[in-house]
C-alpha cells in the first residue's frame, strides 16, 4: 500500500514538473527533456527501497520503468506539438503508428504503396528536434531495404509503407519509433527525431 502511494506521489510530481516546463518554442527542447529525464531517474532511486521479496522488486523497478517511459513519451508528444503548432505552413498528419509527418513533395495520382516483402530504395537525413542535422544523406548513403524483411528503427518501418514512389517525407518520431533508450553513435539516449525521406524506387516482389 505504502509503495502504490509512494508511486502515485512520484507520478504526480513528474507531472507537476512537465507541467512547469512548458515548450515557448522548439529551441533547447532536448535539454528539458534531458532535465525531465534526470528527475524522473533521481525520484526513482533516492526514495527509500521497501524490504520486500526480490519478485516484489522486480515489480516495483517495471512499475517505475512504466511511469518513467510515459513521462518522457508525453514531454516528446508536448514537444512535437508546440513544433508543429509554430509552423502552420506545413499540413502534418497524424499517423495511426504514433508519429507524425508531411508531405515535402507529393504524388498525387494513384500509385502502388511498399507492401511486405518488397525491394525499396531511399535516401534520408536525420535531425534533432531542435532541427539541427544529425545525419546527412551524403553520410548515410543510399539504402536498399527489404520491407518488414530487414530490420530498420520501427517509425521507419512504417513510413515507408506510406509513400510512393518519387515522394520525399518528413517524418516526426518520439524517441520509442526509433533509437529509444539505446541511442546509436551520435544519436542520444531517448532523443525523438526528425527524418527527412526520398523514395526512389519500389520493385515489388510478386
Amino acid at each position: 500500500m505504502i509503495t502504490k502511494i509512494k508511486n502515485r506521489f512520484n507520478q504526480n510530481l513528474l507531472l507537476k514538473l512537465f507541467s512547469i516546463l512548458k515548450f515557448k518554442n522548439s529551441k533547447n527542447v532536448w535539454n528539458k527533456i534531458l532535465t525531465i529525464g534526470v528527475v524522473v531517474v533521481f525520484v526513482s532511486c533516492t526514495r527509500p527501497q521497501p524490504r520486500k521479496p526480490v519478485t516484489q522488486s522486480t515489480s516495483t523497478f517495471l512499475q517505475e520503468s512504466i511511469i518513467r517511459n510515459k513521462i518522457i513519451n508525453k514531454v516528446e508528444e508536448e514537444a512535437f506539438i508546440k513544433l508543429m503548432q509554430a509552423d502552420s505552413s506545413k499540413d502534418y498528419i497524424t499517423s495511426e503508428y504514433g508519429f507524425w509527418y508531411y508531405y515535402n513533395n507529393k504524388i498525387s495520382e494513384t500509385s502502388a504503396l511498399p507492401k511486405t516483402g518488397d525491394e525499396v530504395t531511399f535516401t534520408y537525413e536525420i535531425r534533432d528536434i531542435n532541427d539541427e542535422i544529425i545525419y546527412t544523406k551524403e553520410e548515410l548513403g543510399e539504402k536498399n531495404y527489404l520491407v518488414d524483411k530487414q530490420e530498420l528503427i520501427t517509425g521507419l518501418q512504417d513510413g515507408i509503407k506510406l509513400m510512393k514512389e518519387g515522394e520525399t517525407v518528413t517524418f516526426l518520431f518520439p524517441s520509442h519509433k526509433a533509437y529509444g533508450y539505446s541511442g546509436y553513435k551520435k544519436i542520444k539516449s531517448n532523443e525523438p527525431l526528425i527524418y527527412k525521406v526520398t523514395l526512389h524506387k519500389i520493385l515489388t516482389n510478386n
